[in-house]
């Protein structure tokens, strides 16, 4: 081609462009594919600005950071990953707004504030979002604990969002309802690439950004309790949904008064369910009358209780042993291969309140469960729905994009498993919009916030321009994963401990006495209950720590002393953040 045709800009769409060959030089032509941009590459809302005003529908604001300067990047929610994705914008010196739907960083955190985190500090920090507050003088937790939601927002994400080169750009109370283009819907292409994008919020108020980054996760969009994937029938009924609690209620807190001394029936098979069953089981041995079931839709349990000893995720490992001891031990009733057809809110009942209510659960095969509360702990989805307008290639299982698919797959993938990624993963049809955090893993439960955070800091050098950066892409994570930590897990049980009124060496004296009752025992909740008799200790508090510590438990006989065990070297329980297996 002559230097006049390798000058030009592309031709029309990205995809235009792909088949025409219309960049000359191949990387750049490569960018322009992957942005929608011209051979330059990066995304220049300046650019169009003047030629789009024209054409401007009544009521739209422009909403960037400063009045001279081009549309911003909109970043769709202020948690961890969308406030990562404002601190690396900063530093590029990209214009930036944040739109929050809660009244505070960190909203849907706070909802599971009282839940703690698989990975510890070092990894929930983003490095940009670090060095703009220790810039300020912030001083960073210990970076082995393992933070709860609570933690992460108030010593994390709102001392971030609070930050003046942030604050300003914040907006809350401030949700989307949907993301078109200037002129243009769907259908159409020419011009496509050059229109500024339109972020309409529930007001009516439509905002102008150069590209959206749509970090607004899966909180609100949990998985259904119908079996097929369509919401049972009756679920959705309004004197039924009073009886059903989503996934991690704040069984021992704020939510106590809902499940002490009624039957719960847990449905889910996740780490969610899990933790849900230790927290009422802990309940239980507080409150008289509190009953558990556990129901699966599997006829086997052995997935959600991972590889015990054997499992390359301690934490993982742990939890499922601890759960089983929960099983074998009587305290939760498992009813497996319930696959949950209908749910109803019994005759009689219909205008009780909540507390005093309770529903019939029937499975596709007929059997029913009886429940005063259901906790439905089934997972959750992506909702793509604000970016209905929009040109997205999702992979038809997860929903996430195709590129990142494979790498995810929960069925091959775990949290600390799945390689680092970026923009060339993250790159939809539709040029300058990505689902980044948990959003961008669709139905994977495989997501982890330093994941997360190395997606928007490779979007955000693509934005500007720095494709060196951007395809740069790099996890710094140990070998064996993030799923462990053994400071953090020692803070679950000495959570416990002192919720029971133990000093903090019972734990670890509980454990080395049962091991060594085990050969004798026979089964870990005799050889418990044993080692409860033996140091004092109530055999139902006892059986709760040991679930907490449970893959401390086989059958080989360790020669256990007492102090042999130190609590830092248990194993213990993990914990899901709500959204993934690694929070």
């Amino acid at each position: 081609m002559s230097e006049d045709q390798s000058a030009a800009p592309c031709c029309g769409t990205a995809q235009a462009a792909e088949r025409a060959d219309a960049c000359c030089d191949p990387g750049a032509r490569t960018e322009a594919v992957a942005t929608g941009g011209g051979c330059g590459g990066a995304i220049d809302a300046s650019s169009v600005a003047d030629e789009s005003a024209a054409a401007l529908p009544p009521g739209v604001t422009d909403r960037a950071g400063r009045v001279d300067g081009p549309h911003p990047v909109v970043v769709i929610g202020a948690g961890p990953v969308g406030l990562a994705a404002a601190a690396h914008l900063h530093e590029r010196g990209l214009p930036f707004t944040v739109l929050e739907a809660g009244p505070s960083a960190g909203a849907a955190v706070a909802e599971w504030g009282h839940v703690r985190l698989f990975s510890p500090w070092r990894y929930n920090v983003d490095h940009a979002a670090r060095r703009l507050l220790e810039a300020a003088g912030w001083a960073a937790p210990d970076a082995e604990a393992l933070p709860t939601g609570a933690d992460l927002v108030e010593a994390y994400l709102r001392p971030l969002a609070e930050l003046p080169q942030l604050a300003p750009h914040v907006r809350y109370d401030a949700p989307v309802a949907a993301i078109g283009r200037v002129g243009v819907d769907r259908i159409r292409t020419a011009g496509r690439e050059n229109a500024p994008f339109v972020v309409r919020l529930a007001t009516g108020e439509d905002v102008l950004a150069a590209a959206v980054i749509d970090a607004s996760g899966t909180w609100r969009t949990a998985n259904v309790l119908g079996a097929t994937g369509l919401p049972a029938h009756g679920e959705t009924d309004p004197q039924t949904a009073t009886l059903i609690d989503g996934a991690l209620p704040d069984v021992l807190g704020a939510d106590r008064d809902r499940f002490a001394g009624r039957h719960t029936v847990v449905v889910g098979a996740g780490h969610s369910a899990a933790n849900t069953l230790l927290a009422l089981a802990e309940l239980a041995e507080q409150e008289p009358g509190t009953t558990i079931t556990w129901a699966t839709r599997g006829g086997s349990i052995d997935r959600a209780l991972g590889g015990g000893d054997a499992d390359a995720l301690p934490g993982r490992g742990a939890l499922g042993t601890g759960i089983k001891l929960l099983v074998d031990s009587g305290r939760v009733r498992l009813v497996t291969g319930f696959a949950v057809h209908a749910v109803a809110a019994v005759d009689g009942h219909a205008d009780l309140t909540a507390a005093d209510g309770h529903a019939d659960l029937t499975a596709a095969d007929g059997r029913t469960l009886s429940a005063d509360r259901i906790v439905a702990a089934t997972g959750f989805r992506p909702d793509h729905t604000i970016a209905a307008e929009l040109r997205l290639d999702l992979d038809p299982v997860l929903g996430c994009t195709r590129a990142l698919a494979p790498l995810i797959d929960p069925n091959d993938h775990s949290c600390g498993t799945v390689r680092p990624h970026g923009i060339d993963e993250l790159t939809q049809p539709e040029p300058g919009y990505f689902a980044v955090g948990m959003k961008s893993y669709g139905r994977a439960p495989t997501f982890l916030m330093a994941t997360g955070y190395e997606q928007v800091r490779s979007i955000t050098a693509a934005l500007a321009g720095d494709w060196t950066a951007a395809r740069d892409v790099q996890l710094d994570l140990p070998e064996t994963g993030v799923c462990s930590s053994a400071q953090g897990y020692q803070a679950m049980l000495d959570d416990a401990a002192a919720r029971h009124g133990l000093a903090p060496d019972v734990p670890g004296r509980l454990i080395s006495a049962a091991l060594r009752h085990l050969p004798t025992a026979g089964t870990v909740a005799a050889a418990t209950r044993a080692a409860a008799d033996e140091l004092g200790v109530d055999p139902g508090v006892a059986l709760q720590l040991a679930a907490l510590a449970g893959n401390q438990f086989d059958t080989t006989d360790r020669g256990a002393a007492d102090g042999d065990l130190p609590p830092a070297e248990l194993g213990l329980v993990t914990v899901s953040s709500g959204g993934g297996c690694c929070g």
